[in-house]
């Protein structure tokens, strides 16, 4: 069992505390390795290295720092293999989708790092005369970088990426039940001298203790968090003593809408890889479909052949698992209760229903619910487990307000070969991104973000980029000797 240091202005360094998390494997519930539980004295260590590094990082040109942030995707690459043992390991990701996650992770830096040459300001026109107004667009200076356990690298990627192209330096925070892969990263970077001392701090601990120190310090200037609407207003409690910018991407309840137009293949295909995508343990994930009465039984019949095909597998031993195990034993029982609360009240399981069959492991087998009703829990609240409920609609109207009828407003999908049904939905659900006949997952240069309570802010793209500057107008009056 490997234990772990925390990484503070370019040294490996013991916690002040002498207390240790385990870390484990939810596929064979073994111990593979613990870290230090960081104290409040920690995060102070950290920001401070982080404040006074960020005062000559910020005015490194940008195109060296972009070099930087493109050699740190080169080096993952390089390490590709071991990230993805890793991820595999502490995540229960299956192979396919942990490849991938190492792979968008390696992209993001690349593309990320593509922004150095174009962190543009402007000039625009004074109603002086020789006046020039001047807007710049400088770092926000020490971001706090609070990851989740549910895509561990590519959240890492999407944070110290940003972050360093941009000018800012980072204080980084995994998820205590998920930190290896970021620890393995933090060696990347202690490996490359062109990265001055205290521009990445890792620091590993629990959210209620070092989260919220990170969010209440003085000297953080924004809060990057994912994570659960709870997690997320602890946050914002936190970040608001000093008034600190809070990006927030937290949770989803994802409509998919299956209109009497849809293909049905394309929409079984799609929803069952939005369900099951990281064994059903993401923001993003197709977590409720509503299908027109129509089309329901058919529908219901393709998709439960789809999950039947579904097998069920610790992701090292076994490359060709779909589903691995839920990353807790307390995520698995609460997946549980979801379901037999939903049986109670009137649902009926289709497929699944109950744990995996294997010796060892967190495994929820792929489950399909019908009969259930708009208003019931498991329609409203987020499931994050391998379980769809499944609802009928009979005008496009109702599916849209029904679609509408969440606190959530991360992401949505509608399947219709209707160009007019399909251009109704998207111009009427609100929600931050809609998918159109296709499995819900984003793109490196487009712009993830939510709306009501799924957060503020985004990540990706040029707008998920300009989240981490601010900006200062100068007011440029000059002599003119001929006037």
């Amino acid at each position: 069992m490997k234990t772990h240091q925390l990484y503070i202005n370019g040294k490996y360094t013991e916690s002040e505390g002498n207390e240790w998390i385990d870390i484990e494997n939810p596929a064979t519930e073994e111990i593979i390795s613990r870290t230090p539980k960081a104290t409040k004295g920690d995060v102070d260590r950290a920001v401070e290295a982080a404040l006074q590094a960020q005062k000559g990082w910020e005015l490194t040109p940008n195109i060296e720092r972009g070099k930087i942030v493109r050699a740190l995707g080169d080096k993952i690459e390089e390490n590709r293999d071991t990230f993805i043992d890793l991820l595999q390991e502490e995540q229960g990701k299956d192979y396919e989708l942990a490849s991938g996650e190492i792979d968008l992770a390696i992209d993001y830096f690349r593309y990320m790092s593509e922004w150095a040459r174009r962190i543009e300001g402007e000039i625009v026109p004074s109603d002086r005369a020789n006046e020039n107004i001047f807007v710049y667009k400088k770092p926000i200076g020490v971001v706090g970088g609070i990851v989740p356990w549910n895509f561990p690298m590519f959240i890492l990627a999407r944070k110290v990426a940003t972050s360093l192209v941009t000018g800012c330096t980072i204080v980084l925070k995994p998820s205590q039940q998920t930190p290896n892969t970021a620890i393995e990263f933090t060696k990347l970077i202690d490996s490359m001298d062109e990265i001055p001392d205290g521009v990445y701090n890792l620091i590993t601990g629990t959210g209620s203790e070092i989260g919220n120190a990170l969010a209440s310090h003085e000297n953080v200037h924004m809060i990057s968090m994912t994570g659960s609407i709870q997690a997320g207003t602890k946050v914002m409690e936190a970040a608001a003593q000093n008034i600190t910018k809070v990006n927030l991407e937290l949770g989803g309840k994802a409509p998919a809408i299956v209109t009497s137009n849809a293909d049905l293949d394309v929409a079984v295909k799609s929803i069952t890889t939005s369900r099951v995508a990281n064994n059903g343990q993401a923001c993003t994930n197709a977590e409720r479909v509503y299908v027109h009465d129509s089309l329901a039984d058919e529908f219901v019949e393709k998709l439960r052949n789809s999950f039947e095909s579904l097998t069920l597998g610790d992701p090292r031993e076994n490359k060709q698992a779909d589903v691995g195990p839920l990353v807790s034993e307390d995520r698995l029982k609460e997946v549980e209760n979801m379901v037999k609360e939903a049986v109670e009240d009137g649902a009926k399981v289709e497929i699944g229903g109950e744990r995996g069959d294997l010796e060892k492991g967190y495994f929820y087998k792929p489950t399909i619910l019908t009969n259930v009703t708009h208003e019931s829990k498991i329609m409203q609240e987020e499931i994050f487990g391998p379980v769809i409920p499944v609802t009928t609609f009979k005008t496009l109207d109702e599916a849209i307000e029904k679609g509408n009828d969440t606190i959530y407003g991360l992401t949505s999908s509608v399947y219709t070969d209707d160009m007019n049904e399909a251009m109704r939905v998207v111009n009427e659900l609100k929600f931050g991104e809609t998918f159109v006949n296709r499995e819900n997952f984003e793109a490196v240069q487009g712009y993830h973000a939510g709306m009501r309570q799924s957060g503020l802010g985004g990540a990706d793209g040029k707008h998920g980029m300009e989240d981490f500057l601010v900006t200062q107008v100068v007011y440029m009056q000059y002599k003119n000797d001929k006037q």
